[in-house]
């Protein structure tokens, strides 16, 4: 079991994180560049590939944490092709690749970094390209020449700080979870923190922490306790008691300001309206029920956002765009659903009222509403798996949940890009996972670059035309039945985790009846609202709904491609649209 994984007193390792270089000719240049992180790594010089085996073996069998691998591109001592998978060899004989591959069979959850000597380093790039596109390893660098190589190290530090959140587990807390780490709402807050960059750390009843926050708690017998130092102990029942305790609630709103801007989701297309609207002047407001990054903000890894040649997980995207927002004056309001919109109505001046979003712990007045309310994952549908979710069944990727799922088989249903980054993700803790789709391949619904990293995966197998139809276990799941599509015959496999990504649907129900929808209940805006709600002939604009004063952007929005970036650039145009209605002509 990882760090970070469970309680306190099972899972913390004594030892500091493992760097592994391997370089027969630049040792010493390297491990002079990285002392700077001796303090909080072992950073250990290896000078050819068995010795960097038999070191990582070591480590390994120690209970040690490697968490960052870093191979000259020079290696040369041509280590053999062995198969850790019995399929008979590697795509690639080169001998940085099969390297990584060795290496990752053994330790599957570091990060692996390619460093090249300046006078081989187009000539290594042109040969290697192929394997950085295919996920095989993290990122290409030129060895430093100099002092102060910053971008070298900024590099560095970011595939450390992805482990660290991802594998390494927390050393700061920020909030401290008193709990035995078995039942569902604690693994959900520990999923929420996680999502929300909020660094924290269970601890065992029994422990010394455990013992100390319970003997403070006045209150009855319960689990999980959040002890969160400046606020003090308190026994949430929901996530949403976290997040309300955590980023305040409306109440603590002033219900009599009426804001330029609110924007309800704090996805991708919520963020970007938020920092563009702040950005311009506009005071802004963003209502969210859940985690800040919406249904990106779960995904492990997005390596196709532009800006970020190595990738960058929902979280940090999520989190960075939330504290952008942040810096030009935007207000969060985080744990709270809407439940309602009354749209502003035309005054006899030619003016108009504010329009009136409602929430469960109050209401908020806004002169313009940008609707980004994203979507969901559909329901299974399977009664007996619906009644184990949180006990081996998660919607979404439960990034925290990953870690729990080492040494054992697990099942991913979808098959767009969030399933196969949940899928990649998971394949670096559990034995095997298994990707499902009642479809006949991946193709037609995955970004080619995630359908090849998954071809490479030894530990990721798609299985098409497919369909859980069934499933239990003893308390948690432990069985599912599964039915081919074409055929019809079930067949019964264990497994130890069951992930289900199984495409969109809206989160429009608390829209009042004038925002026209489509069939499938996304919003409709531009031209595609119906003829009879334009204004003299002419349609709203292009993310304008039927109701004046009232947009919509992102993955809710009738038309929109459900990517990031593209929910993004709604965000980031519609702020324009808002500014025009807000002018004093532009009702």
């Amino acid at each position: 079991m990882t760090s970070g994984a469970g309680a306190e007193g099972s899972t913390t390792p004594a030892r500091r994180p493992v760097v592994v270089l391997v370089s027969p000719d630049s040792g010493e240049v390297l491990l002079e560049e990285f002392g700077r992180y001796q303090r909080d790594y072992e950073v250990h010089l290896t000078r050819s590939v068995a010795e960097a085996l038999d070191l990582t073996a070591r480590v390994a069998d120690e209970g040690g944490r490697i968490a960052l691998f870093v191979l000259d591109s020079a290696l040369r001592d041509g280590v053999e092709p062995v198969p850790v998978d019995g399929s008979g060899g590697y795509p690639h004989a080169d001998t940085v690749l099969v390297t990584f591959a060795r290496l990752r069979s053994v330790v599957p959850t570091a990060r692996r970094l390619v460093v090249a000597h300046w006078s081989r380093f187009r000539e290594d790039a042109d040969t290697l390209r192929a394997g950085l596109a295919k996920g095989k390893y993290d990122g290409y660098l030129l060895i430093p020449r100099g002092m102060r190589d910053e971008e070298f190290h900024q590099a560095v530090s970011e595939l450390l700080s992805d482990w660290n959140a991802t594998v390494g587990g927390h050393e700061v807390e920020a909030l401290r979870i008193v709990s035995d780490g078995t039942d569902p709402l604690t693994l959900a807050i520990r999923d929420y923190l996680d999502r929300m960059g909020m660094p924290h750390r269970v601890h065992h009843p029994g422990s010394e922490t455990g013992r100390e926050v319970l003997a403070r708690w006045t209150g009855g017998p319960t689990l999980p306790l959040v002890d969160a130092f400046e606020r003090g102990t308190y026994a949430p029942r929901t996530v949403r008691d976290v997040a309300v305790a955590t980023f305040g609630r409306p109440e603590s709103f002033d219900r009599e300001q009426v804001v330029d801007l609110l924007v309800v989701g704090a996805g991708p297309a919520g963020l970007a309206a938020a920092v563009y609207g702040a950005s311009e002047g506009l005071s802004t407001v963003v209502l969210e029920a859940d985690a800040v990054g919406g249904q990106a903000g779960t995904s492990s890894m997005i390596r196709n956002y532009l800006g970020f040649p190595r990738g960058v997980s929902g979280m940090r995207l999520a989190q960075r765009a939330r504290l952008q927002a942040i810096r030009f004056g935007t207000r969060f309001l985080a744990g709270w659903e809407v439940t309602g919109l009354v749209p502003g109505e035309l005054l006899p001046d030619g003016g108009r009222s504010p329009h009136r979003v409602l929430s469960d712990g109050g209401e908020v007045l806004a002169r313009a509403v940008v609707v980004a309310t994203g979507v969901r994952y559909r329901r299974l549908g399977v009664p007996a798996v619906e009644e184990l979710v949180g006990l081996g069944v998660f919607y979404g990727s439960a990034m925290t949940a990953a870690r729990e799922m080492e040494g054992q088989d697990v099942v991913v249903v979808g098959g767009g890009n969030s399933a196969g980054q949940a899928a990649i993700h998971l394949a670096r803790f559990a034995r095997s996972v298994t990707i499902m789709v009642r479809r006949p391949d991946l193709r037609s619904t995955m970004s080619d670059y995630l359908v090849n990293e998954i071809g490479w995966s030894p530990r990721i197998a798609v299985q098409p035309c497919s369909e859980v139809v069934d499933g239990g276990g003893d308390g948690r799941l432990q069985w599912l039945d599964v039915r081919d599509t074409t055929s019809g015959a079930v067949t019964r496999r264990e497994v130890g985790g069951l992930f289900l990504l199984l495409g969109a649907e809206p989160h429009c129900g608390w829209l009042p009846e004038q925002v026209a929808l489509d069939g499938r209940g996304f919003v409709l805006t531009g031209r595609d609202v119906p003829r009879e709600a334009w204004r003299d002939g002419l349609p709203p604009e292009s993310l304008a709904t039927t109701v004046p004063g009232v947009f919509a952007a992102g993955d809710v929005r009738a038309g929109s491609m459900k990517r990031v970036a593209a929910a993004s650039g709604e965000g980031a145009s519609v702020v324009p649209l808002v500014h025009a209605w807000l002018a004093p002509d532009g009702g």
